[in-house]
């Protein structure tokens, strides 16, 4: 079975609903986030103005490989936070969620777990992907713990990745989740949004 390649397409849940990227998402990601470095602490991009955030939005909409998604919190409707799917491959059933980050707002609040569930339910459920795929530097601990939260699996670490905005090399660490993982990953997810 061949799965299907994601399009732009609209998840709603209960506190977030995730949206296609647009052009129209940079302001609100720039009132929401600012110029909070932390956020962008080990990523490869640090928008401080809000030409900035537009660029970086032109970015994620110019990139062929990406399937970009906007945060957007169903209290007050604004973007929070930025996510996509990269790297699909729907003959082998693969995609890589990546290029995540979120106000310092939400962090740990359930904005992460819902937009992962609605992201892991369409992965697997809808797009028929047997295997859903992260990396994320080996440094950021933050990252590293919410992706093991999820139920994901630590897979390796691939060496000297990727040069960082200082200059030095970033080991990325990688993870994944199997078709046959998801089910019982989607009940813990389900049960911790349901409890808070």
């Amino acid at each position: 079975m061949t799965a299907k390649t994601p399009a732009p397409v609209t998840l709603p849940g209960r506190h977030v609903r995730l949206e296609p990227l647009a052009r129209a998402h940079a302001a609100d990601l720039y009132e929401t986030v600012g110029a909070d470095q932390e956020v962008f602490r080990w990523l490869p991009f640090e928008p401080r103005t809000a030409a900035d955030f537009a660029e970086l939005v032109d970015g994620y909409l110019a990139n062929a490989g990406c399937e970009p998604f906007a945060v957007v919190r169903t209290d007050g409707g604004r973007a929070v936070g930025v996510t996509a799917f990269y790297d699909v491959n729907p003959r082998d059933e693969w995609v890589e969620i990546g290029g995540t980050w979120y106000a310092r707002s939400v962090w740990r609040s359930a904005v992460n777990t819902e937009t992962k569930l609605l992201l892991l339910t369409h992965a697997f459920e809808d797009l028929g992907m047997g295997r859903v795929m992260w990396k994320t530097d080996n440094n950021n601990e933050r990252s590293q713990a919410a992706i093991r939260r999820l139920g994901a699996q630590y897979e390796g670490t691939f060496r000297r990745a990727r040069q960082r905005k200082d200059g030095s090399w970033r080991d990325s660490v990688y993870f994944s989740m199997l078709a046959d993982e998801w089910p019982a990953a989607k009940s813990r997810l389900t049960e911790r949004l349901a409890a808070g």
